[in-house]
């Protein structure tokens, strides 16, 4: 088949499951053009609760529809491809958090939505890059807070707050890859560009940017912006995003080499065959997921 012939199946099948297609911003162009709803990791799980579709194709990585599936456990939720993973989310397991625990028993556990469920299940509170300081700064203060498992996050963190925290010495390897000469050197090529750049980059990169932010700020960001021209510091498939959303405007990738090959396992023939099979579904045990939905609610009940 054509990809327009396959994308015409898709959406047959969809209204004959009714299911709807839920797309992370850094999906490739042509599954975001497919996306009944495009958003961050969050949004979209926290928006499959209200929809009223029975089934969710979650195109993503694993722990986001492992979220959604944590929210919504009436509902199939279907990742198109299940090795799909996130390796800053794998590089913390619950053992090792249960281990950080134990050496600090009175602390409070801030996990960053990039978990595993097992990890959210012994978290007391969740945060995402956009609330992660509002959070930290709900806990009353002299508690220690064990942070993970992106260390340049909680370092972003901490150097906005006075609270202790302890992070987890986890990243995300997309982001670190964005390396300051190619800021330094793109802003000497668009001295007007302002600089968006996310919060999993490192301290040296955070330092260069006129903007701080994940995803759903820098759409924000650029809207309100009087600037015609934007240096990005994320995953290349932001570009696409905002460029579609804002066609008057300039975006360039801080690097070329930001590019999360997880986020790009998905094509559109393998969306069909989910939408055919309804497989493979993300289940989470119901206890661990209990557990995990307590931590995300605390945390939409601090924002």
């Amino acid at each position: 088949m054509t990809g327009e012939e396959i994308v015409k199946k898709i959406q047959e099948l969809k209204k004959e499951r009714d299911a709807v297609i839920l797309v992370h911003n850094y999906q490739p162009p042509e599954i975001q053009d497919i996306a009944d709803h495009l958003g961050d990791s969050l949004d979209l799980s926290r928006l499959a609760q209200r929809l009223p579709n029975k089934v969710i194709i979650f195109c993503g990585v694993h722990f986001m529809a492992e979220t959604a599936a944590i929210l919504s456990p009436e509902k199939k939720v279907i990742l198109p491809e299940p090795t799909a993973g996130c390796p800053m989310a794998d590089m913390l397991s619950d053992a090792d958090l249960a281990e950080v625990k134990r050496a600090y028993p009175d602390a409070v556990v801030v996990s960053y939505v990039n978990s595993t469920a097992r990890v959210k299940a012994i978290t007391d509170i969740c945060c995402t890059s956009a609330n992660a300081l509002k959070v930290v700064e709900s806990i009353e203060e002299g508690r220690k807070i064990i942070f993970g498992p992106d260390q340049h996050l909680a370092n972003w963190v901490s150097s906005r707050s006075k609270r202790e925290i302890i992070p987890w010495k986890g990243f995300c390897p997309s982001h670190i890859r964005i390396m300051p000469d190619e800021i330094i050197e793109k802003k000497k090529m668009y001295p007007d560009a302002k600089v968006m750049v996310h919060p999993e980059c490192t301290s040296k990169i955070t330092a260069l940017a006129d903007e701080v932010c994940g995803t759903g700020q820098m759409i924000k960001y650029a809207g309100a912006s009087d600037a015609s021209t934007f240096i990005v510091g994320t995953e290349v498939g932001m570009i696409y995003r905002l460029k579609t959303l804002y066609p008057e405007k300039e975006f360039i990738p801080a690097s070329e080499n930001a590019v999360c090959k997880n986020m790009k396992k998905i094509t559109l023939e393998k969306v069909l065959s989910s939408l055919e099979s309804l497989e493979p579904v993300i289940t989470v045990e119901p206890e661990i997921a209990e557990r995990a939905r307590a931590a995300i609610e605390r945390m939409i009940e601090i924002v």
